[in-house]
């Protein structure tokens, strides 16, 4: 007579309900030395098999289960208690997620009908007009003069004006010479080299020209940094003052590796950008050769031309400064009064038409 197959299940639908307070046994007797040997044991219950495959030959389901599928089924099948809990805590958000990104889809579609696609272009833009003024310098738009436009005093305090007095001497007395190598070194950015060629004769304004020159040329190093991890990141002749500055106003906090940096992102670094322009046109009596920043702040000219527009500057094209990319058309932007209307980026402009 054949033998009876049976098969049963300890997880799944069919599974026996135990009791978690009892621990389950089974004892194997070793009949020659009449001995019992007991084994950790789960209980659940057998059931006659009637087939003549004792083994399921059909296992197409299972190889076209995914990875993290068949990780789940393991974990039912013999993972812990905390593994199931988490698992069935990631089933639970999953669902949470489906029905929270289907409700998202249905609100979406109904401020699409109710508003229009072309209102809703012209939100975005306006909205990335705002938040690209998060980023400049204050804009004082009913001011009756260009200075009081962007307002030195929003630039540099009076406390940090006046520590800039000792680093920016070695400007003041400075010679051709020492400017011509200078330039040979590449030691400061195009502008400040440029503009020390024209330092004013008369002490008080050749002083104010030299402090405004020298916290430029830092602002400008300053943007190149990418994670700062000194406390002094400019070196020791740069003033305390300036370098809390520095760290405050121009980076944003990160952290890696369980501790806080201070990291000059984009959105930074268009912040820097925006000053070292406002403080240019307190240089340069309001007119600033734009191209020559670009270049000194490796920047794409679209993104220069984006900023000086935010900033509500009159964009003109000039004829490039001798020694500075030969024939090249420089853009100067010069700040009037009345004020131009704020515009969109070009990239904004791009998906305006493409809709």
């Amino acid at each position: 007579m054949n033998k009876l197959s049976y098969v049963g299940n300890n997880f799944g639908s069919g599974v026996t309900k135990r009791n978690s307070l009892c621990r389950y046994f089974v004892g194997v007797l070793n009949k020659d030395s009449g001995q019992m040997e007991v084994y950790n044991a789960e209980i659940f219950n057998m059931q006659p098999l009637l087939s003549d495959n004792l083994i399921p030959d059909d296992t197409k389901d299972y190889q076209n289960k995914s990875f993290r599928e068949k990780v789940d089924l393991c974990i039912e099948a013999f993972g812990t208690s905390k593994q199931k809990r988490a698992l069935n805590s990631r089933r639970m958000n999953a669902v949470g997620n489906d029905m929270l990104n289907t409700a998202v889809t249905k609100a979406a579609a109904n401020v699409i009908d109710a508003k229009g696609v072309t209102a809703l272009i012209q939100d975005v833009a306006q909205d990335d007009v705002q938040n690209m003024s998060i980023f400049l310098p204050p804009c004082h738009e009913d001011a009756d003069k260009p200075e009081h436009v962007y307002k030195f005093e929003d630039i540099l305090s009076p406390a940090e004006y006046e520590a800039l007095k000792g680093p920016a001497a070695a400007f003041i007395n400075i010679t051709p010479e020492e400017i011509t190598k200078k330039t040979e070194e590449k030691s400061h950015c195009s502008f400040v080299l440029e503009e020390l060629k024209f330092l004013p004769v008369d002490e008080k304004s050749r002083d104010h020209k030299a402090r405004c020159l020298w916290f430029l040329d830092i602002l400008v190093k300053f943007s190149f940094l990418k994670v700062i991890k000194k406390k002094h990141p400019m070196g020791p002749e740069c003033p305390h003052i300036i370098s809390r500055k520095l760290m405050k106003n121009f980076t944003s906090l990160t952290y890696n590796n369980g501790s806080v940096q201070n990291l000059i992102s984009a959105s930074m670094k268009t912040k820097i950008t925006s000053y070292v322009i406002a403080l240019a046109l307190h240089i340069n009596k309001f007119q600033i050769d734009l191209t020559v920043l670009q270049n000194d702040m490796k920047l794409h000219e679209s993104r220069m031309m984006d900023i000086a527009k935010a900033m509500r500057l009159k964009i003109s094209k000039a004829k490039g400064l001798p020694g500075l990319e030969n024939d090249q058309n420089h853009k100067l932007g010069t700040l009037s009064l009345p004020l131009p209307a704020q515009k969109t980026s070009g990239n904004q402009r791009k998906r305006k038409k493409m809709n």
